[in-house]
């Protein structure tokens, strides 16, 4: 299964090897189990609006910065974009009500599968759409020693988010790398198509409720139905990448 993915992705790219040197990360939904209090954040702030957002669209939209998912919203139910003012509050709203939630837990499997990465010697890097301001102390406390903050392509790093593949050439560059030289790991529709449309092979998992065929018409490389799987099988992919 992991050679003819990989082979696949050499052959489209027009590369001889992937020459592993860093994993690229997405949060929401990869290393925290975030994305239901996201979803259920999304549609009831957008409801306080007047708007419709549901919780199932959300996942659709993961990735994408709040000011794009609102304007989504805003120019299909009114026919126009949102304003600078109206942006502001809506996602002011969003993020009172997520953090009002029970505090989301670290996706089984994922502190063992980055420990792993770390320890043979792979650069760990985060590629999140998130800009909240304890992300770092969020990450060390669930995954201590694994993230540093000049590995970290965050809300404040990029002028697009997903799925334009903006976030994940950030990555690279400031891993200081090459497309082949990296693997993503992603959770939805729009990081996925990101991460492909970077250049970099993309490994899809599936926590959320969507079906596969949602993350690999995006271009998936390779798909796992948990980090948990994704962290037992992780030496069998790297062996094979490693041939």
């Amino acid at each position: 299964m992991f050679e003819k993915a990989i082979q696949n992705y050499l052959k489209g790219k027009g590369y001889n090897k992937i020459n592993l040197k860093a994993v690229l990360f997405d949060m929401d939904g990869v290393l925290f189990d975030s994305m239901k209090n996201h979803a259920k954040a999304w549609n009831k702030a957008m409801a306080i609006y007047g708007m419709n957002l549901s919780e199932e669209e959300a996942y659709m939209h993961e990735g994408r910065t709040g000011a794009s998912t609102i304007n989504i919203v805003c120019m299909r139910e009114r026919g126009c974009n949102a304003s600078e003012e109206e942006i502001k509050k809506i996602y002011q709203t969003k993020s009172d009500i997520f953090n009002s939630l029970p505090k989301a837990e670290a996706m089984p499997g994922a502190y063992t599968l980055l420990r792993n990465i770390k320890d043979s010697g792979l650069q760990p890097v985060l590629v999140t759409g998130s800009g909240q301001l304890s992300l770092i102390d969020n990450l060390n406390h669930h995954f201590p020693g694994i993230f540093q903050k000049e590995f970290m392509v965050t809300a404040f790093d990029v002028k697009y988010g997903k799925p334009n593949p903006e976030p994940y050439l950030m990555g690279l560059k400031k891993a200081r790398i090459n497309p082949n030289e990296a693997v993503v790991v992603e959770n939805a529709p729009l990081g996925v198509k990101a991460g492909v449309a970077a250049g970099i092979f993309t490994i899809a998992v599936n926590t959320g409720p969507l079906p596969d065929s949602a993350l690999l018409d995006e271009g998936a490389n390779i798909l796992f139905n948990s980090m948990q799987e994704l962290s037992d099988n992780w030496n069998c992919f790297r062996n094979e990448i490693d041939k």
